[in-house]
């Protein structure tokens, strides 16, 4: 019984130790990579944005690493083009918070960004661009707001359950998620070695057969493994497949202007992805870009901007005069 009582004594103490050096880390990561934007709050959930520029706006939504600094360049991009673009770090990530004790799928971050745009006074329609993860949640932002929706650019997107590389959930998702023990695990091994060699292995497979630009690896693990992102991150590879099941029966309705890009060497089977949205969406146009893998945003911000041209040269033949 003693013994039992100075090992149980030993695992508090490592526990509470590893607990203390992650919320230090964390602090010092936050220090490094502070917000280099503004805030939105909308039903008292603060929004992190970048906004840059003016004219017809475009909305930027990133996948599942990061945040809206994903983004960075291409904002930098279509402001000096003379759009006002504005990227949010989605509910969770970034410096967004996200809402507790309710499921946030994409449907439901559709709403908040919806709200959070209406807020800042964006009044025409919008062209929206979303990476990875967002396609469905962009999809379905055109669903549920048509006629304030100009264009659509999805850049290696995942839209349909089948396919999904967590189609059934992953191992992971399904700890991190799991009440008391996901966040004892998040609180005290995110900033461990083990978890620098997820956050980097994370990051290898994401841009392969590219390499991610100076300096990504080490903001990823900064910023992307902190407690509330990395959950917020595995919450939402679990509730993609039954919302993108759910909305994809929809996705024939969209009549906005649609552009789909996919890279040659996108490693996520977004290809297929791509090919059974443009069957779906019979006048969506669909590039797939040689020698090129998933991380366009990041990799590629000019050919980003080419196609967001594209489809607002297409928006302004169907919108009214007052969007031009």
């Amino acid at each position: 019984m003693g013994m039992v009582l100075v090992l149980l004594v030993l695992l508090l103490v490592v526990i509470g130790g590893l607990y203390t050096y992650n919320k230090s880390q964390v602090k010092k990561a936050e220090e490094l990579y502070p917000p280099n934007g503004e805030f939105v709050t909308v039903d008292n959930c603060s929004l992190h944005y970048i906004s840059e520029g003016s004219g017809n706006p475009i909305v930027f939504l990133h996948g599942g690493i990061l945040s809206s600094s994903d983004f960075k360049e291409v904002v930098q991009l279509a402001a000096k083009q003379g759009y006002h673009a504005l990227a949010f770090d989605r509910p969770g990530y970034g410096y967004s918070d996200r809402p507790r004790h309710v499921e946030v799928t994409p449907i439901d971050q559709a709403k908040i960004i919806h709200s959070a745009i209406k807020q800042l006074g964006v009044d025409k329609p919008i062209i929206l661009v979303g990476h990875s993860w967002s396609g469905t949640m962009t999809l379905s932002y055109a669903l549920q707001f048509p006629n304030e929706v100009a264009g659509i650019v999805l850049l290696g997107p995942a839209k349909y359950k089948e396919g999904y590389p967590a189609e059934n959930g992953d191992p992971l998702s399904k700890m991190i998620t799991t009440p008391i023990l996901g966040d004892l695990m998040v609180k005290t091994l995110l900033k461990t070695p083990l978890g620098k060699r997820i956050s980097n292995s994370m990051v290898k497979a994401t841009f392969t057969p590219e390499l991610p630009p100076e300096g990504y690896k080490e903001e990823v693990f900064a910023i992307g493994f902190r407690p509330r992102h990395f959950k917020a991150n595995r919450e939402d590879v679990l509730a993609f497949p039954g919302t993108s099941k759910q909305l994809s029966e929809k996705y024939k309705e969209i009549k906005t202007p649609i552009k789909i890009v996919v890279g040659e060497k996108d490693p996520f089977g977004t290809i297929e992805q791509a090919q059974r949205l443009k069957r779906d969406i019979p006048h969506a146009t669909y590039t797939l870009i040689p020698n090129v893998g998933h991380m366009i945003p990041e990799l590629h911000p000019k050919l980003v901007m080419d196609y967001v041209d594209d489809i607002y040269t297409q928006s302004t033949k169907t919108l009214s005069p007052e969007y031009i």
